[in-house]
């Protein structure tokens, strides 16, 4: 099974850097979302994908014709929070506030509700677990927010779960889709999205589709954008993850998603035999 998504943000929302911190900032970059978009799109109409679009808040405000867009097409939507910050650096309050306010951002543009969830930089850990908590008491039955394995932002290695599994939330479900790995020699390795996906080499991320029975991909606007403004405020290993692999990675997801069957979130959980998942409570 193979998932496809999008995390809908713009091109500067990156994590962990003084420059592109705040909406203050944001507002000095300009808008290059609409051609990302048209390129998304042009992908997903032209091979007859559905797709699963975690939307920013800030981003459905700002632009939220392109979100009726993706709901005109049928597509299905969760949130990315309002503010796209990282989770584990708010209190609990700051975090219900921002996930309220992106849930009703996005609601009052599409009418439905929002179901879904993914943190930014996958931000949910062992240490703010009490996350899910605050997805459960505000209607998220669907998250795609762990990483089970460590990374700059955090992760969530203890998880031990690379599959889809139910988490118990003081005795309220929520349905996990984590981000896979694959093993080799005891290591995990990760290639199903963002900028792991734009360095590994297609023919091993190819292997690596065939030999998984779950795949959960993500991607951004800004994954498909090699003009895209440089951030000189990052230090060469950011410029590097950020930068690395623009100019191949739309041409990538076409082979993949030409070699491979691809699915959204909602089909996926309809397909799933969840009495025979794991469950892990939090």
């Amino acid at each position: 099974m193979n998932i496809l998504t999008f995390d809908i943000e713009e091109w500067f929302h990156i994590l962990d850097n003084d420059s592109t911190l705040n909406e203050k900032q944001w507002n000095k970059y300009e808008d290059r979302i609409y051609q990302n978009m048209d390129k998304i799109f042009d992908l997903t109409q032209s091979h007859n994908l559905n797709a699963t679009f975690f939307i920013v808040g800030w981003v459905a405000k700002k632009y939220p014709k392109i979100i009726k867009r993706i709901d005109d097409f049928g597509y299905e939507i969760g949130s990315h929070t309002h503010m796209h910050q990282l989770l584990y650096r708010q209190s609990r309050n700051e975090v219900e506030k921002d996930l309220n306010d992106s849930i009703e951002t996005i609601e009052d543009i599409i009418s439905k509700k929002v179901k879904c969830f993914r943190a930014p930089g996958f931000s949910i850990t062992e240490k703010n677990k009490w996350a899910f908590e605050i997805l459960a008491n505000n209607g998220i039955t669907h998250d795609c927010s762990i990483f089970p394995a460590g990374r700059a932002h955090g992760g969530y290695p203890s998880f031990n779960k690379s599959i889809p599994t139910k988490l118990d939330v003081m005795g309220y479900i929520i349905k996990e889709f984590p981000i896979n790995t694959f093993s080799v020699l005891g290591k995990k390795f990760i290639f199903s999205g963002g900028g792991y996906f734009r360095v590994s080499p297609y023919l091993l991320t190819k292997y690596m589709t065939k030999k998984s029975k779950y795949v959960m991909t993500y991607f951004h606007p800004r994954d498909f954008d090699p003009n895209q403004p440089i951030i000189n405020e990052l230090n060469f290993l950011r410029k590097f993850k950020s930068y690395a692999g623009l100019k191949t990675c739309f041409s990538k997801l076409e082979r993949w998603v030409t070699d491979f069957d691809f699915v959204d979130l909602r089909t996926a959980d309809l397909l799933i035999d969840w009495e025979k998942t794991p469950i892990i409570k939090i």
